[in-house]
């Protein structure tokens, strides 16, 4: 526990932060999950909040470039090692899905980063095309808004709600949740009742109504137990129904990063982002890596890491193991932290392993190596339910900003911040029982 400065809870404190709870559904948000109330917001500076808006359609504009650099690659005019790597592992018949015409050109219409926040400004750890928490901080900006009225909260009361409705609009669609993302369903059920037109939340497994727009909550790693959601991803491959997120898996691969740092791409990022948008994204994307174990030429390096394997990396001593790695996607152990190391966090023989893993498993589940960014400290309140005291906890900071496309105007919306504090002992930042989960609020 990294709690302490354990003071008395003024009166108004509490009693906001007894309002806040007794807000939840019942049956909660999260299938078996909580976290720690605050009675107050995250609070971001005016400066942060706009960074976060300009944020949004440099990402849409970004996630389009990561589509055709990918396009280009299949077709030959760009290099074929681009799509290599983001095709490795998956089935041919799902990549030619992704391909069909209707959706060609489709990307995500929920873009979400993790942000991490640093003494610097922001890092990304991952783009999150398909996330979790739509539903919770809807519910956070409600609840605040309306609750904590004297903190005026990022996107309003209606901001997440309004987002997701932009998708499709009053038209609706289909919310499709596999099994696999039960946990999320109750946060789906809460926003769908919240929306104008028709939407219904549906089982993914069992899914058989067709021409109906749908929302895709469920990993594509997963399709051979969803056989419905693979249903409507066909109907949306033919363009009988709109489908967001497309069937598009290289788009979900966390090695775009390592691609956005490649050297031979570096003029065609600036060409399909604009100079200022690719300087901006260089200070957002730590420097990456895809953990190949191709031969490096006598005469060359690893650029930025300065070694000529990354089997040299074994024997980095733990100052150089600013590092991280993780699997790249299209695997069950690729999202909510489970496959990531952090090289300062683990003694030299348990880190060479994990490199020799990452290796090893290259040409089915590539690995991608990132600079590790440790995020700030701050400090944010709590309520105890226990003892009945407001808490000071020191913690680090994961900043996740929702933007929506809208189907009607194509104008890439921030819905809303959630902010997760983590104590300070955790260097993986997500949500556990220990976190504090909150909306952002602009500082006045």
């Amino acid at each position: 526990m990294t709690d302490s400065n354990t003071t008395a809870l003024s009166p108004e404190l509490e009693k906001r932060a007894r309002r806040i709870h007794a807000e939840l559904p019942e049956g909660g948000l999260f299938a078996e999950k909580a976290w720690r109330i605050s009675p107050v917001p995250f609070a971001l500076t005016k400066g942060e909040v706009k960074q976060l808006e300009k944020l949004g359609p440099i990402l849409h504009r970004y996630q389009q470039a990561c589509d055709l650099i990918y396009r280009r690659s299949r077709k030959g005019s760009l290099p074929e090692w681009i799509s290599g790597y983001l095709d490795q592992g998956k089935p041919k018949d799902l990549i030619e899905l992704g391909m069909a015409g209707p959706i060609l050109e489709d990307t995500p219409g929920v873009i979400r980063p993790d942000l991490i926040l640093t003494e610097e400004g922001f890092s990304a750890t991952e783009l999150d095309s398909v996330p979790g928490g739509i539903g919770l901080t809807a519910w956070l900006g409600e609840t605040y808004s309306k609750v904590a009225d004297d903190h005026r909260i990022v996107g309003g009361p209606q901001g997440m709600i309004d987002g997701f409705h932009s998708l499709y609009g009053d038209e609706g669609a289909d919310i499709l949740v596999s099994k696999e993302s039960s946990d999320y369903r109750p946060e789906m059920e809460w926003l769908s009742e919240r929306l104008a037109g028709d939407w219904r939340v549906e089982t993914a497994e069992s899914y058989q109504r067709r021409g109906r727009n749908a929302y895709r909550f469920f990993e594509l790693f997963d399709l051979e137990n969803v056989p419905g959601g693979r249903d409507a991803g066909e109907a949306a491959a033919i363009g009988e129904i709109r489908m967001t997120s497309p069937f598009k898996p290289w788009l979900e691969e966390k090695l775009w990063s390592a691609l956005f740092w490649s050297h031979p791409l570096r003029e065609t990022w600036r060409r399909e982002l604009r100079d200022s948008n690719f300087r901006l994204l260089q200070k957002l994307f730590p420097q990456s890596w895809v953990m190949d174990p191709a031969e490096v030429p006598h005469h060359a390096v690893i650029p930025g890491l300065e070694i000529q394997s990354f089997e040299e990396m074994k024997r980095f001593s733990q100052t150089e193991r600013e590092l991280v790695i993780k699997l790249s996607g299209y695997n069950e152990k690729a999202w909510g932290s489970r496959s990531v190391t952090i090289g300062q966090d683990v003694p030299q023989e348990e880190w060479a392993e994990v490199v020799d893993g990452a290796l090893g498993a290259f040409g089915e589940t590539p690995y991608v190596l990132q600079r590790f960014h440790g995020g700030k400290l701050v400090r944010h309140p709590w309520l105890n339910e226990t003892t009945g005291q407001l808490e000071m906890m020191e913690g680090r900071v994961r900043l996740c900003p929702y933007y929506f496309i809208s189907s009607e105007t194509g104008k890439v919306n921030l819905g809303g911040v959630l902010a997760t504090i983590c104590p300070s002992d955790k260097k993986v930042l997500h949500g556990m029982s220990e976190a504090i989960l909150v909306p952002c609020s602009i500082e006045e």
